[in-house]
């Protein structure tokens, strides 16, 4: 089988069953599992399919969620260098200084750059990031609280958007699952959504952490635009050309 009809045919396995794994392709094809991970590549970079770890889903599941653990491993090197460079966005001055830190795995690998020296007041609704946060000798830490996601670890619903109504921040260390220039920003559960939307709000800075794969994925919950972010911070996957775009719109752009 020549690689386009392989291709197809992994098309139509995953329009089909919603999802189709690496491993399980290669023993169907007969082939190794980085000749299926170029496949799917070509799938992903042609629009035809998403990839996520271990595997790939159609394009257009604008309701496709995956779980912390999957989350964490695509693209864990870009969430790495995005959360390093964060750590340049961190509020400044003498004073008292807070940023909230959004649920997101590439926020939980930011807590865990923090510096030990830093003071700092921190507010989160995502459990994974105050876990991390707990112990660190400098931050006052404010857990808030509300229904918890299990597929986010994240708090929703009415307490965690009137916790957020009631502060004031520095910086916002925001995630999103998508995000473009037309689409602005997504993320596929609608109460979530909510509480980015007040997140945004309570911050007088905004900071995006995003790998470029997010960039042109919608997602059915809609909760800002780009323009309600001051800095972008991603990766080199994200094309000069669609940095500038977004620049233009009065972004700044971050590419590490």
């Amino acid at each position: 089988m020549y690689a386009p009809e392989r291709q197809q045919e992994i098309l139509r396995l995953a329009r089909e069953s919603g999802r189709v794994d690496v491993l399980s392709l290669a023993e169907e094809f007969q082939v190794t599992a980085e000749t299926v991970r170029r496949d799917l590549k070509a799938l992903d970079r042609a629009g035809l399919v998403r990839r996520v770890h271990g595997g790939a889903i159609p394009a257009g599941r604008l309701d496709f969620e995956p779980d912390l653990a999957e989350r964490d491993a695509v693209a864990a090197d870009e969430k790495q260098r995005i959360a390093r460079a964060a750590l340049a966005e961190l509020p400044g001055g003498d004073g008292p200084r807070s940023i909230i830190l959004d649920a997101g795995t590439t926020a939980a690998r930011l807590a865990a750059e923090l510096p030990l020296e830093a003071e700092l007041t921190v507010v989160t609704h995502g459990l994974p990031v105050a876990a991390r946060l707990a112990d660190h000798p400098g931050l006052t830490l404010h857990l808030v609280g509300g229904r918890i996601r299990h597929r986010t670890r994240a708090a929703v619903d009415d307490w965690a958007l009137r916790a957020y109504r009631e502060i004031n921040a520095d910086v916002l260390f925001l995630a999103a699952n998508g995000f473009s220039p037309d689409g602005g920003l997504t993320t596929p559960d609608l109460a979530e959504a909510a509480v980015k939307r007040a997140m945004i709000a309570a911050a007088r800075r905004v900071v995006l952490l995003a790998d470029a794969a997010k960039f042109g994925q919608r997602h059915f919950a809609r909760f800002g635009e780009l323009a309600d972010v001051d800095v972008l911070i991603t990766d080199t996957g994200l094309s000069p050309q669609d940095a500038l775009a977004i620049e233009r719109a009065g972004t700044e752009v971050v590419r590490v």
